[in-house]
């Protein structure tokens, strides 16, 4: 099949949906492409599902210049793959020290702000950029962490960690983080997005916020939705199952959906290491909650892709991140089977949500089209990024993306031979 053709698509059995808009990924170019390129990476993204990605700018150099900005537009569009939406720093060299110029960078084609992973610790600092992103009409995109709770901290605190004899990130470091830039949201008037929220707490955070009127928004990733700290530990099971077995949906009886044996990793393993760390199932649990009552307005893959060098290391000295955006759609899927969530809820958090934090209209031939029933095994040679740093290898995933269209334009085309024959029959 040459061509999009939606009727056939669904008459096939298939879901055709708009494009995903993935509002935080780390497409590694400049600097880092031994990880990821900006060509690897949008490839990956249709594979995915995502039409349209948002780069963060830690990169090398950062993206804190006008004419970087349009550097990466120009290397985005050469590509060809998924649309680029460049994320700019809110400070010079990511460095917190003094602010990027702000106004300059939105009108060289910035889409928001960030200087995702290093938090503006500076709450003077951090105020005036939130200022100046409101009168740039501009979005900022905070990476939620006190810096001197998280201190060394590895993963999760709490149990686990204490077993493993690893240090601990709380969840205080996030909750305290929040509280803060949400209070300099309220005073600035200005739009504020979390990145990453992966505590019980923080979503309880931003929905009182939200019900306050301050303009708050945030996203969760897939893994923060499926995986939990006992990964770290060698546990395999996604939340929606247990050690025991398989819970239904809601904890009530058992699923279809069995798992045969309980699938076992192994400790330390560097794949299970990001920030904010893999935490507890009932902080998993809140965060389906706040995406099912629209507390949560965007899935998004925190796509953090690695050189094998930066991960087959020891667990303290690896590098934080999952390569995400090829998985994303299966492991949400799960939670939806498992009758976590709703499926039109988790929909609008991958299309219609993103789009209203960033203030654009959903792309126009946008397309995502996907097999709900197909299984597939995640493996080094099936992933398109160049990061293949996910704990999910070897495991068989249910869900796969069979179609994407940006602008009309069919760019990526999967395992679609049973819509072939179907349209043809008709």
């Amino acid at each position: 099949m040459t061509s999009f053709d939606r009727r056939a698509l669904e008459a096939a059995g298939y879901l055709v949906l708009p494009g995903f808009i993935d509002l935080h990924a780390h497409l590694r170019e400049p600097g880092f492409e031994d990880s990821e390129t900006i060509a690897t990476g949008t490839r990956a993204a249709l594979r995915g599902g995502f039409t349209t990605v948002c780069a963060m700018p830690n990169t090398e150099p950062a993206i804190d210049a006008p004419g970087q900005v349009a550097e990466l537009i120009a290397r985005a569009t050469a590509a060809g793959a998924a649309r680029v939406l460049p994320v700019a720093c809110i400070t010079r060299g990511r460095k917190g020290k003094e602010l990027a110029d702000l106004v300059e960078l939105a009108a060289a084609g910035a889409i928001a702000f960030s200087d995702d992973g290093a938090p503006v610790e500076d709450a003077r600092l951090f105020r005036s950029a939130l200022e100046y992103a409101r009168a740039a009409d501009r979005l900022v995109m905070e990476h939620p962490q006190d810096l001197a709770l998280s201190a060394h901290g590895v993963m999760h605190e709490g149990r686990v960690s204490a077993d493993l004899g690893l240090a601990g990130l709380p969840a205080a470091a996030e909750e305290a983080a929040i509280a803060r830039d949400v209070a300099l949201a309220k005073l600035s008037g200005a739009r504020l997005h979390l990145q990453h929220v992966s505590t019980a707490g923080g979503i309880a955070l931003v929905r009182r916020a939200k019900a306050d009127g301050v303009r708050v928004t945030c996203e969760v990733t897939p893994h923060h939705l499926a995986l939990t700290d006992a990964w770290v530990a060698g546990e395999r099971a996604f939340a929606w199952e247990d050690t025991q077995g398989v819970r239904g949906p809601r904890g009530r009886g058992p699923s279809e959906r069995s798992v045969p044996a309980m699938r076992k990793g192994w400790p330390y393993d560097a794949a299970t290491k990001v920030n904010p760390p893999l935490r507890t199932e009932a902080d998993v649990r809140a965060l389906w909650e706040g995406l099912a009552d629209g507390t949560v307005d965007a899935i998004a893959t925190d796509h953090a892709p690695h050189a094998s060098v930066k991960k087959d290391v020891e667990y303290d000295q690896a590098a934080f991140g999952i390569s995400g955006l090829e998985t994303a759609l299966p492991l949400v899927l799960g939670g939806v089977d498992a009758g976590w969530a709703p499926l039109d809820a988790v929909i609008a958090a991958l299309t219609t949500g993103p789009a209203r934090v960033l203030g654009i209209p959903l792309p126009g031939g946008d397309w995502t089209v996907i097999d709900r029933a197909a299984t597939w095994t995640v493996t080094a040679a099936t992933l398109a990024s160049k990061g293949k740093n996910t704990p999910l290898l070897g495991r068989e995933l249910r869900g796969r993306v069979i179609m994407t269209v940006v602008g009309g334009d069919v760019r990526y085309e999967g395992e679609v031979r049973a819509a072939q024959t179907v349209a043809g029959s008709r």
